[in-house]
């Protein structure tokens, strides 16, 4: 097997100092793109809308408000009412006065159900914040195009490859309208990455050639089922912890990391082979039927590799982050730079700015998911056990969603993916 792999980082058609080059210009062109004019809103008050009320979304929220002038919370909606109350109680009563000023929610601005994502697109805001569920995430942002709002869209993007290629169709048209999208991968809008990654693209660490990349933790959250809720309700209350919902951890969370190797390589990998499992979390109906573990082989291009390695095993070590290995040097992608600003708050500020014009216009919608479907071919390798180009995952007819979701219906978990393996032939006794 290693010669084959030799075999085939030697027959590369690109060499790594010629892709390191090719990753470099990339990148300047999209900053270059960053520059062209945007379809501006309200400039005197920037009028926000959310999709999604839950706690993810009110720390988008907090920053956002925190960080910017003449902008107003005017609108919410999501399919639960207690989470929509929850969310304007927690505004319009917020501790910071500052903060308080900045909202104003009437009655006719609050939206509840399926179609509510409709009916939040057809009031005044200029800016939808989309932070909802990952699997409906395609739909509305679908849905937003058309009512041409400039959107704040949450990690990641969709969960299976037709999601994908449905949110690449939509935010191209978005693009096209001129109107700025900024996605919840916010290490693009911290300082000290952007500096970092300037200077490895200009060969700091000299030509990559490997990159690990970490993400393990304990299990984030999940919820123990209230017996009046349906399958459906409790599936979307305990989303974290069922696959069509989140996409499994690799997809939900290690997004972050992965883009940021992504950054580093100008692109998405060309293949994966990868593996994975459950190993201590209970097979009962609250954990779901995700994985606790995944480990996946990447390879780039030009041939450089990516290891990851993610779990989610409570009270064991916890790493993160990554590590680029070049022929001069190492970096974890942000130690060639200082800055102790926000992430969060500044991605804000340069989604407002990007909307009033008075900054580089800023649309993220390819970039965010081309990483969003690499850590979904990563889950796709794992749970098949097959190696998985990247063609074949953009490509992929899978759509893991339930054709319907009514809360009347039943919504079985599981079964938890396993590889299908051939049985060996066990020795004959001698």
């Amino acid at each position: 097997m290693e010669e084959e792999i030799m075999d085939k980082r030697s027959s590369k058609s690109i060499s790594r100092r010629d892709f390191g080059k090719k990753s470099a210009f990339a990148s300047f062109a999209v900053a270059a793109v960053h520059q062209t004019k945007a379809m501006p809103a309200n400039v005197d008050t920037v009028r926000i809308g959310i999709l999604g009320c839950g706690k993810r979304s009110s720390r988008n929220l907090t920053q956002m408000l925190a960080g910017n002038d003449n902008v107003k919370l005017i609108a919410l909606a999501d399919v639960f009412q207690d989470h929509l109350d929850w969310y304007r109680k927690t505004f319009e009563n917020h501790k910071d006065a500052s903060l308080r000023s900045k909202v104003d929610i009437q009655d006719d601005h609050c939206f509840v159900g399926w179609d509510a994502y409709k009916k939040i697109l057809e009031t005044d805001i200029d800016v939808l914040f989309e932070t909802c569920t990952p699997y409906v995430r395609p739909k509305h942002v679908e849905a937003a195009v058309e009512a041409k709002k400039h959107l704040f869209v949450e990690k990641p993007i969709a969960v299976d490859p037709v999601g994908v290629r449905r949110f690449i169709k939509a935010v191209k048209k978005h693009k096209s309208l001129g109107l700025s999208l900024v996605a919840g991968t916010q290490s693009r809008h911290d300082k000290s990455y952007i500096e970092t990654m300037a200077k490895i693209h200009d060969g700091a660490i000299g030509d990559v050639v490997a990159m690990r990349s970490y993400n393990c933790r304990g299990l984030p959250w999940c919820v123990e089922r209230d017996p009046k809720w349906s399958d459906l309700e409790y599936r979307l209350r305990n989303w974290y912890n069922y696959c069509w919902c989140c996409g499994d951890s690799i997809v939900e969370q290690a997004i972050h990391t992965i883009d940021r190797c992504n950054w580093i390589k100008g692109g998405p990998p060309e293949s994966v082979f990868a593996s994975g499992g459950r190993a201590w979390k209970p097979r009962t109906e609250m954990y779901g039927d995700t994985w606790d573990n995944f480990s996946c082989d990447y390879e780039y291009p030009d041939g450089t590799p990516l290891a990851f390695f993610g779990r989610h095993w409570t009270g064991c070590a916890m790493a993160g982050g990554l590590d680029a290995i070049g022929t001069k040097g190492r970096s974890n992608g942000q130690d060639m730079a200082e800055w102790d600003g926000d992430a969060t708050m500044q991605q804000h500020q340069d989604l407002v700015n990007s909307i009033r014009g008075s900054g580089p216009r800023f649309h993220e919608g390819v970039r965010v998911a081309e990483s969003t479907l690499t850590a979904i071919m990563g889950r796709m390798s794992a749970y098949t056990g097959k190696r998985l180009t990247w063609e074949e995952a953009m490509n992929s007819d899978l759509s893991i969603i339930p054709e319907k979701l009514d809360f009347n219906l039943k919504y079985p978990v599981g079964p938890i993916p396993e590889p299908e393996v051939v049985p060996k032939k066990p020795l004959e006794y001698r």
